[in-house]
C-alpha cells in the first residue's frame, strides 16, 4: 500500500513536467505556417490589384477610342459647315457671322476633346507606372526565406524637393547627385501643353483671372511655342469681354506681328478691327478690316470682315472668283 502511494505522486510529476514544457520546435512551426499564409493572401491581393489595373486600363482605352472618334467627327462637322460657309457667302451677313461664331466654339470644342484625350492617356501611363512597381517589388521579395521582403524596399519614398529631378522609374538616378546642393532653386515650368490645357480648360470655364494668369504663364516660359500665339488670342477674347478694347487690340495684335503661321491669326485680325471700331477710332478698324480681306480673301474671317464694313457703308471690292 506504501509502494502504491509512492509510485502515485511520482507519476503525477513526470506527467506535470511533460505538459508544462517549452516546445519550441512546435511553435517555430506553427509561426512558419501563419507567415506562408499571409504570403499568399498577400500574393493574391496583388493578383487582384493587377486584374483590377488591367480592367481599368481597357476601360480608358476605349474612351481614347471613343475621343478620338468624337474628334474625327467634329472635324469633318466642321469641314461642311466651312464648305456650306463658302456656298453662302454673299449676301449673308448676319447669318455668317453666327457661322464665323460656330466655328470658333466648334474650334475651342476640338481643343477642349485633345485636351481630354491627353489627360485620358496620362491616366494611363500612371496605371502602367503603377503595375509595374507592384510587379517589381512583388519579384524582388516573392522568393526571400522568411516572406517579409515584399512588404520593405530599399528604395527611399520620393520627396517633393527630389521626386522629379533625381527619380526614373522608382530608382535614384546615378548620374545625379542626391544632395540638396544640387538641386534646382526653383521648379521647372510644366510642359507647354498641360500648362496650355489648364488655362483653356478655365477659360472655357468662364475663370477668366485664372485663365489669364495661366496663359500669361506660357508666354513667359514657352515664347516661342506656338501655343503662346494662342495665349494671346485667348487674352485678347477675355480684355474684349470685359469692355478692355484697347488692351483687346494689342493682344490680338501680338499675334499677327509674332506668329504669323499661326491658325488663329486670322480670327485675331478681325477681332482686332473689331475692337477698334468699339473704340470709335472707325478709319483704323476700316484699315484693319481690308488688311484682313486682302490677306486672306477667301476665309470665313474676310467674309464676316466684308459684312461688317457693308454695315458702315464702306466700299468692299468683291474678291476674284
Amino acid at each position: 500500500m506504501h509502494r502504491t502511494l509512492r509510485i502515485v505522486p511520482a507519476t503525477l510529476a513526470l506527467a506535470a513536467v511533460l505538459f508544462t514544457a517549452p516546445t519550441p520546435a512546435f511553435a517555430a512551426n506553427k509561426d512558419m505556417v501563419e507567415l506562408q499564409t499571409q504570403v499568399r493572401a498577400l500574393q493574391d491581393a496583388i493578383a487582384r490589384l493587377q486584374q483590377s489595373n488591367d480592367e481599368r486600363m481597357g476601360v480608358m482605352k476605349d474612351l481614347i477610342q471613343q475621343t478620338t472618334d468624337a474628334v474625327n467627327k467634329m472635324a469633318q462637322t466642321m469641314d461642311g459647315v466651312q464648305r456650306q460657309m463658302r456656298a453662302q457667302s454673299e449676301g449673308t451677313g448676319k447669318n455668317v457671322e453666327q457661322l464665323s461664331g460656330q466655328m470658333q466654339s466648334l474650334n475651342d470644342s476640338l481643343d477642349e476633346l485633345k485636351a481630354r484625350l491627353g489627360r485620358i492617356e496620362k491616366n494611363i501611363g500612371d496605371v502602367q507606372s503603377q503595375q509595374q512597381s507592384i510587379s517589381a517589388k512583388l519579384d524582388s521579395g516573392g522568393g526571400s526565406a522568411g516572406g517579409a521582403a515584399p512588404m520593405t524596399t530599399d528604395t527611399p519614398a520620393p520627396t517633393g524637393k527630389t521626386a522629379a529631378p533625381i527619380v526614373r522609374n522608382g530608382k535614384p538616378s546615378a548620374a545625379i547627385p542626391a544632395d540638396d546642393s544640387a538641386l534646382p532653386t526653383t521648379p521647372a515650368a510644366p510642359p507647354v501643353e498641360d500648362l496650355y490645357r489648364t488655362a483653356f480648360s478655365d477659360f472655357n470655364g468662364a475663370k477668366y483671372t485664372l485663365a489669364s494668369a495661366e496663359f500669361n504663364d506660357v508666354i513667359k516660359y514657352y515664347p516661342d511655342s506656338n501655343l503662346a500665339g494662342n495665349a494671346y488670342f485667348y487674352l485678347g477674347e477675355i480684355d474684349y469681354k470685359a469692355g478692355r478694347f484697347s488692351a483687346a487690340a494689342k493682344n490680338y495684335d501680338k499675334v499677327a506681328e509674332q506668329y504669323p503661321g499661326n491658325p488663329k491669326t486670322a480670327i485675331s485680325q478681325l477681332r482686332k478691327g473689331e475692337s477698334l471700331l468699339a473704340l470709335k477710332q472707325t478709319d483704323a478698324g476700316v484699315r484693319e478690316l481690308r488688311s484682313l480681306i486682302q490677306r486672306y480673301p477667301n476665309t470665313q474671317e474676310a467674309t464676316a470682315a466684308r459684312s461688317k464694313l457693308n454695315a458702315l457703308g464702306v466700299t468692299v471690292v468683291p474678291r476674284n472668283r
